[in-house]
């Protein structure tokens, strides 16, 4: 754990030398979040704080990762590079959802063909064991898409993002040192020193956002990390301490936020016969602000969220992916419902007259 600590201190002295100036660097350059629409915050604000983030992770890869495996651990970093490089340009000039989703695909797939990163069972589920290399590809480009842009979508206030990948990560980290994957576990520390800096100027009131750089590159590891550990968890021995019985449900719980966030998102936005792309305010942290909540309050309630289903997975650790999922759904479905409702009883309470 000496190294894993180290590595994330090194990142984080990195990204808290490196903030302040790219703060600087787009105050005088002008490349500002501008407040409207449907953004929350009410200032013009830096955008570009990705950029510190992931180049305090690798640079501290280039120092901490063990050069035995960097045969295989070059392939993530290029891949983050691409997304990076996406990031970077969108926060500049807006790219198209094409572009982007092709940018997206073409990361994915180098992980699939060189890393063989890849979803190549069902890992019991409905009976359901090995799977056709092409049903195999498809999916784990779909999953990769998915829980990389679920990040981005949660990326909507100071401090959440931020909040909700340190817990993760960490999580994630951790769990690998236990079984001796130290190479991940770093990587997942590393890049968690990085978030800790940077939530230090992105706390309320923001300093700096990350932006679709910094959005995009962490949902991207978080992806890669939560496929690892799938397979990693699957291929462990029954009598290993650190086994999860579930380990589709148990990476859900993890990285549950977004996952939560865009599923609620697409079936509003789909129950109200609007396109699932069509951007609005209905996410989560949107729907908790309306209870009048801060940005601060209201990432510390969804890290609170967050934590409690990462200790539901490990109460259910003994329990098969058939019943953490069935958990996972139910008490999304519940938590949801009752801020709805919370939501209408608020508005209710300030439509009575005095």
């Amino acid at each position: 754990m000496a190294i894993q600590l180290a590595a994330a201190i090194t990142s984080f002295v990195i990204s808290f030398l490196i903030v302040p100036v790219i703060i600087k660097y787009s105050l005088k350059k002008n490349l500002l979040d501008v407040p409207g629409r449907r953004k929350i915050h009410k200032k013009v604000t830096p955008s570009m704080g990705g950029i510190a983030i992931f180049c305090a992770f690798f640079i501290s890869s280039l120092i901490w990762i063990n050069l035995s495996s960097w045969n295989e651990i070059k392939w993530i970093l290029f891949a983050l590079f691409v997304i990076f490089f996406i990031g970077v340009r969108d926060d500049l000039v807006p790219l198209r959802a094409m572009f982007k989703l092709i940018g997206q695909i073409f990361a994915a797939t180098l992980l699939i063909v060189f890393f063989d990163l890849r979803i190549d069972s069902f890992y019991g589920i409905l009976g359901i064991t090995d799977l056709p290399d092409a049903v195999s590809y498809l999916l784990t480009i779909f999953t990769i898409i998915i829980i990389t842009n679920s990040f981005n979508l949660i990326d909507g206030l100071d401090g959440l993002a931020g909040t909700i990948s340190i817990i993760a990560l960490f999580c994630f980290g951790f769990w690998f040192y236990l079984i001796g994957d130290n190479t991940f576990a770093t990587l997942a520390f590393i890049m968690g020193g990085a978030i800790l800096a940077f939530l230090i100027f992105n706390w309320e009131p923001s300093e700096v956002f990350m932006g679709d750089t910094g959005a995009l590159v962490i949902g991207m590891l978080l992806a890669i990390l939560a496929l690892h550990f799938i397979n990693a968890n699957y291929l462990l021995p029954l009598e290993s301490p650190y086994k999860f019985m579930s380990s589709i449900g148990t990476a859900a719980c993890i990285i549950i936020i977004p996952l939560v966030d865009t599923s609620r998102i697409i079936i509003l936005r789909l129950l109200k016969g609007k396109s699932p792309f069509k951007p609005d305010k209905s996410h989560v942290h949107h729907a908790i602000m309306r209870l009048g909540k801060t940005h601060s309050q209201t990432s510390l309630i969804l890290g609170g969220v967050h934590v409690f289903y990462i200790l539901m997975a490990l109460a259910l650790r003994n329990f098969t992916d058939r019943y953490v999922l069935l958990a996972v759904v139910g008490l999304s479905i519940g938590l949801s419902v009752t801020l709805d409702r919370l939501i209408l009883k608020r508005l209710d309470v300030k439509e009575v007259p005095d």
